[in-house]
């Protein structure tokens, strides 16, 4: 990798900060939740500022970065925006917020319009209900993209103009493409280019199968990050055909990268995870990797 990623303008599409002070992250000062992604996450369970982060991508030129909501006690998710719009007016970033709203919860609507009024603020994300295996999927569970209280609350968006972060396992892209279809006037942005933790050929194509039915719907976009493999070295040779599939499937017009900081810092460094996705697009026209890199998060969070 180049000493500097040169002069390739860099906007972090998804990025966290936390001070375990504030005791407001359960998931980081309680007892460990079971069955995270990536295993034991005891290395993330300290404080995680500004400073932290321009410390990890400083060999590159991020220029704006967005922060997504990171699981703050949800009895108080304004409590979340304040913090971080006082951290963006101290330290300069984040430069947009998806924040925190749980869309089948009564108070969901006062939620959103005060979420809108807060400057920083783009979207929300709320994590549905899902299945953590293929073989437990099913349509229409309470709290479910299919769920009629849920999508009560996700209509609310629109009134706001606020997008939608999704972050589910792939084999529930289909409720999320019905979800699109129901609701073409909200732009949802899939995480984690879907979690395709499965590297097995099945895993695979049944991922890829997915990434195109969802991909169907324009308003659909993809957030290329949280790639990480348990036990496995980040590389491009490891993670090339992910991206490659991602972004053909996608085209380089709705997909964007992100680091999924300090999240991901559990499987890689912020040089691998960029320097990474540096070298799997270097074959690519220079417009196609300024939109994959920077235009289109400008695009999609109003930068």
């Amino acid at each position: 990798m180049p000493d500097v990623a040169a002069a390739l303008p860099i906007v972090d599409a998804h990025h966290h900060i936390w001070d375990l002070g504030l005791k407001a992250h359960p998931w980081l000062v309680a007892e460990p939740v079971s069955g995270f992604r990536y295993g034991d996450y005891s290395a993330i369970r300290r404080s995680y500022l500004p400073a932290d982060y321009r410390r990890d991508c400083r060999r590159f030129n991020v220029a704006k970065t967005v922060y997504v909501e990171a699981e703050w006690n949800s009895a108080d998710p304004i409590g979340e925006t304040r913090w971080v719009h006082a951290i963006a007016a101290q330290h300069g970033l984040p430069d947009a917020m998806v924040a925190q709203a749980w869309l089948d919860r009564a108070d969901v609507a006062e939620v959103l319009a005060e979420q809108a009024s807060f400057r920083l603020v783009r979207g929300v994300r709320h994590k549905p209900k899902s299945a953590a295996r293929i073989q437990d999927a099913k349509r229409g569970a309470p709290g479910s993209m299919d769920c009629p209280r849920w999508r009560q609350g996700f209509a609310l968006l629109a009134r706001h103009n606020l997008h939608f972060d999704l972050q589910t396992p792939w084999w529930h892209l289909d409720a999320a493409a019905q979800l699109a279809r129901d609701f073409p006037g909200i732009t949802i942005i899939v995480n984690h280019a879907g979690m395709p933790a499965d590297r097995s050929p099945e895993g695979l194509a049944g991922w890829r199968g997915a990434l195109e039915a969802v991909a169907g719907e324009p308003n659909v976009m993809l957030k290329i990050s949280g790639l990480g493999v348990p036990g496995r070295q980040w590389t491009p040779e490891l993670q090339g055909p992910v991206v490659a599939d991602a972004i053909r499937i996608f085209g380089a017009e709705r997909a964007m990268f992100a680091s999924n900081f300090p999240v991901d810092s559990l499987v890689a460094t912020f040089e691998e995870i960029y320097g990474g996705f540096l070298d799997i697009t270097r074959v690519m026209p220079d417009d196609a990797r300024r939109k994959l890199f920077h235009d289109n998060a400008v695009r999609a969070y109003r930068l």
